[in-house]
């Protein structure tokens, strides 16, 4: 049985004791962001069930994005959903308005710890081989660059797109048609939160976007140096 939690967030660590519960949000026990009014003033939750912990949405419109560290187990944590924490470290992404957030979970006694052999598929391959063209992934680059230089666990800002467009050297309508190519592409893969429609943010779907691509490791920091070579005339879906 996992006796204790402990969250690490910006350098801080926050202990949970056996019966304790942990909110997160802007105005919680873990504020993550006194001055966001886009984050729920409570949205998640870490309290134990039993013998088992447990992150749990309490927010109303956001989502977070929960690995388990390595990039091989991902799920879409919707509001009013629960996960159970089973894992050595948990990795917690949301995105709320302009700001991304980044926090860690650790556990005590994990329930379940995984063991990589030297031949066992981590990256692309283990969440399904999803094919990139040279645009597609320079795309997505352009929109992580921020989340995959920063250091540490913390918060960073989305790039909108024209700012993505502008580091790309691309046209405006270049880069939306691109991103609606690669949003429809891992959309029939079954990661959700990519599609359009009333009250989706096109924010929103960025930021699904970057919180799916680095935590899957379809994009990572080794890749980064390919958006200085970049060349602007690259036109294949």
């Amino acid at each position: 049985m996992a006796s204790t939690i402990s969250v690490e967030y910006c350098g801080e660590w926050f202990r949970v004791g056996e019966g304790d519960e942990l909110t997160i949000g802007r105005e919680a026990d873990l504020s993550v962001d006194e001055d966001n009014p886009f984050l729920h003033r409570k949205f998640l939750s870490i309290v134990q069930v039993d013998a088992l912990w447990w992150l749990v949405n309490i927010g109303s419109r956001l989502s977070a994005t929960v690995t388990d560290g390595t990039g091989s187990m991902q799920a879409w944590l919707a509001p009013g959903a629960r996960l159970p924490l089973v894992f050595d470290e948990t990795k917690v992404v949301f995105t709320a308005g302009p700001t991304t957030y980044e926090l860690s979970v650790h556990a005590e006694s994990p329930e379940f710890e995984r063991t990589l052999s030297a031949n066992d598929p981590v990256g692309e391959t283990t969440v399904g081989s999803v094919a990139l063209t040279e645009s597609q992934k320079l795309l997505i680059l352009a929109l992580a660059e921020p989340m995959l230089t920063r250091d540490g666990t913390g918060m960073s800002a989305v790039p909108t797109s024209a700012q993505a467009a502008d580091r790309l050297g691309w046209q405006r309508t270049k880069f939306n048609r691109k991103l609606d190519n690669v949003c429809d592409k891992l959309d029939r893969l079954g990661v959700r939160g990519l599609r359009g429609g009333p009250g989706k943010l096109a924010s929103n779907r960025r930021a699904r976007l970057v919180e799916h691509a680095v935590f899957s490791r379809l994009v990572t920091a080794e890749d980064l140096p390919l958006l200085d070579r970049a060349p602007a005339d690259v036109d294949e879906d």
